[in-house]
């Protein structure tokens, strides 16, 4: 088995190879036919690459400790679940990921554009193929999957407990094909820059998949503010971690490329910038990925130390520099007549937009490198809080929700005075309303920056509110139609236009959830005994009993040991139960704890309880004192060492339940956010809008294929 898993990355790397120069080789001759070989050549990579990963997964399941990666992060006891998923937890497996997203993205763009772009497809194909050429290079050089052990063991060393959370397990896929994703229309705007054709046609072709990359990667950065507000045990969703911002700024920068898009399909212009852009993106998605496996920056999300920071920096390096090589010969050819003719128009607050976007991009970057940055330059290596990019965020962010509700009320090129006026009197009228009632029921001096963005938003909704109902009730009467068949079939028919103002209204709905959250939330740690009670922002707290059992975790992650809490909580007449608990991992070192402590002494993570509403979210998390097993253990350790399994296991469930019978305080963190629920319903909602801005429109079908249908005539023709 190890034998094919080799020889299909070797296969894969020679195919990658041979589908870069047949390309070149056809681009720079003219012969098509070569061309038409490198793209069935992707086709031949991409099988090769999902053959490779079913055998790797095909030992996951099996168990089979022989592969250094199996034996890494998985184990008998792991649930079937995350013996999958484990694959992309690793270094070697992620380089895997890699190659097989990005070969099957580009086999079907390649398939998509097989009769489009004859320039420039062919310098695209190469420039995706040297990128699944390098990455099989470094599976092949540095991190196998299927590398073997020499004395495999009995048992694997599991997954990394913070990983096994069905969260997790799905947010590094969702990350990967983002960061993957951005390689097509970054590979097509080096065919362009190749070529000279640096119009709108290449957008045209590939801005569909610049938004399913943006959507992977947006959908990756919920999942992970999500893992961390319910695994990590510390109530939060967001901490400038250098991995969160290492997949926040290609977010940033993909939006801002999104928008500047359709200001070059419009009008033509920024065409520089929107090369400059997608380079930019690109470049940060590969250090994304660098990031997370390099261990050069501390950070919870990176786990494993890598063995590619030389090559990987290289290879980057080649890329920026490469792309800003090409992009500068060829500044000449950007040249268009084209101008903003008024600064009260869509284009100019796009660019505006595209602004911020970028700053923000540039302050995250700036702090996330500063250790390294600090180093280089003093020899000491400092770093920057969570403080630090509040303070530079939060202004920019609050220029970039207003500019979110002001672009789509303007017109392009110009709007007049009372066109402006007509356009912002109910957004602004509805913000004003808003800040009202905001004053009247908070208390503004606490938290000024969370009121600006509930104001702000309030004016986002207003303004996407409004534009929905300006464009039904036009349909509406046109048409005939009731209201609400007037909308479906206005979205329907406008499906990029709505779905980009529904992903506004969702990213206004995130900003709220962050408002209400950051500045109203409510904590408290408290140290309680069986019986005592707390209270914290108007619940009352009770801790009822503990909770211990093994094997019996709720959670579904295989862990042996589970100590908890019940506690019961009361709002006015309401009452519920929650659970908290907190799961341990053996370690396998048996000299840490002998036979029965090290059950205690390996890696440990809570499970959280949650209960979500709408308006108030209430969360607490346990951290059992295990002081009083040590005794017991001990014994368990002296009397028991030799047992059998059987034996054993017994001993353990009875050192377990000894904890339930006579505790000792317990230490709870109990916190109370307001509208943090709404952080993910806004995101679901900017999901579903990215969603229907990439499906395809009957029309655009319909144009698709009368152009096919035309240039098989005019091909026909020439021949004749």
């Amino acid at each position: 088995m190890d034998t094919l898993g080799t020889a299909c990355l070797v296969v894969a790397l020679l195919t990658a190879v041979y589908s870069a120069g047949a390309a070149l080789y056809g681009a720079r001759t003219g012969r098509h036919e070569f061309v038409t070989s490198a793209r069935r050549a992707f086709y031949c990579l991409a099988g090769l690459a999902i053959l490779a990963t079913a055998l790797i997964e095909s030992r996951y399941l099996a168990s089979d400790f022989r592969y250094e990666l199996v034996a890494q992060n998985s184990s008998t006891s792991l649930p079937t679940f995350y013996k999958l998923a484990a694959l992309w937890s690793s270094q070697a497996g992620s380089l895997l990921f890699w190659v097989l997203v990005l070969s099957i993205f580009s086999s079907v763009v390649l398939h998509v554009t097989r009769r489009a772009h004859r320039e420039i497809v062919p310098y695209a194909t190469a420039v995706l193929a040297g990128i699944a050429g390098f990455f099989v290079f470094l599976m092949l050089a540095y991190a196998s999957p299927f590398a073997t052990l020499a004395d495999p063991p009995a048992e694997g060393n599991g997954l990394e407990p913070l990983l096994r959370n069905p969260a997790m397990m799905f947010h590094p896929p969702m990350l990967y094909s983002g960061y993957v994703g951005f390689s097509i229309p970054f590979a097509f705007a080096i065919g362009a820059l190749v070529t000279r054709r640096t119009g709108a046609d290449w957008i045209r072709s590939t801005r569909r998949f610049a938004l399913i990359a943006w959507t992977f990667l947006g959908t990756g950065i919920l999942l992970g503010a999500l893992w961390s507000y319910s695994e990590l045990g510390w109530g939060g969703y967001w901490a400038w971690d250098p991995v969160e911002n290492a997949a926040l700024m290609p977010w940033l920068t993909g939006t801002a490329f999104l928008h500047s898009i359709m200001v070059q399909e419009k009008r033509g212009m920024l065409r520089r910038w929107n090369l400059a852009l997608i380079v930019g993106t690109f470049v940060l998605s590969l250090l994304g990925t660098f990031l997370v496996r390099s261990g050069v920056l501390n950070s919870i999300h990176a786990f494993g130390a890598s063995t590619l920071g030389v090559p990987f920096l290289i290879f980057v390096a080649v890329v920026l520099l490469g792309s800003v090589g090409l992009l500068v010969t060829r500044l000449d050819d950007f040249k268009s007549s084209a101008r903003i003719d008024s600064l009260l128009s869509r284009e100019a607050f796009f660019l505006l937009n595209n602004l911020a976007l970028v700053g923000l991009c540039f302050v995250t970057f700036w702090g996330t490198w500063f250790p390294l940055i600090s180093k280089a330059v003093t020899g000491n290596e400092s770093s920057v809080g969570p403080p630090w990019f509040d303070r530079y965020t939060m202004p920019l962010g609050l220029v970039l929700v207003a500019l979110i509700g002001i672009g789509p009320l303007l017109a392009w090129r110009r709007v007049t005075t009372r066109a402006a006026l007509r356009a912002f009197a109910a957004p602004l009228a509805v913000a004003g309303g808003a800040l009202v009632l905001l004053l009247a029921l908070t208390d503004a001096a606490e938290s000024t920056s969370s009121l600006a963005l509930f104001v702000l938003a309030a004016f986002v909704l207003a303004a996407v509110g409004q534009e929905f109902w300006r464009g039904a009730g036009a349909r509406r009467v046109l048409a005939r139609e009731p209201r609400p068949l007037a909308m479906l079939r206005l979205v329907g028919r406008n499906r990029r236009r709505y779905g980009g103002y529904i992903v506004h209204a969702g990213i206004a709905l995130v900003l709220v959830g962050v408002a209400g959250s950051s500045a109203f939330a409510k904590h408290e740690d408290v140290r309680l005994a069986a019986g005592q009670t707390a209270r914290v922002g108007g619940y009352e707290v009770t801790y009822v009993r503990p909770t211990a059992g093994v094997a019996s975790d709720r959670a579904g992650t295989g862990a042996p040991i589970t100590l908890g809490a019940l506690l019961r909580v009361r709002k006015g007449d309401r009452v519920f139960y929650e659970h908290p608990s907190r799961n341990y991992y053996p370690s396998q070192d048996f000299s840490q704890g002998g036979p029965f402590g090290r059950f205690f002494e390996g890696e440990a993570n809570s499970e959280v309880a949650t209960k979500w509403g709408l308006t108030h979210n209430f969360w607490a998390a346990v951290t059992p004192d295990t002081s009083n097993l040590m005794g017991p253990i001990r014994v368990a350790n002296r009397r028991f060492a030799d047992a059998s399994p059987d034996v054993q296991g017994v001993i353990l469930a009875a050192i377990a339940q000894s904890y339930a019978k006579s505790p000792p305080p317990a230490t709870f963190r109990l916190i109370v956010s307001p509208m943090v629920s709404w952080i993910w319903l806004g995101g679901l909602i900017a999901i579903a809008g990215a969603l229907t801005a990439g499906w395809p429109s009957p029309d655009a079908r319909r144009r698709r294929v009368r152009s096919l249908y035309a240039a098989r005539l005019g091909r026909d023709l020439s021949r004749a």
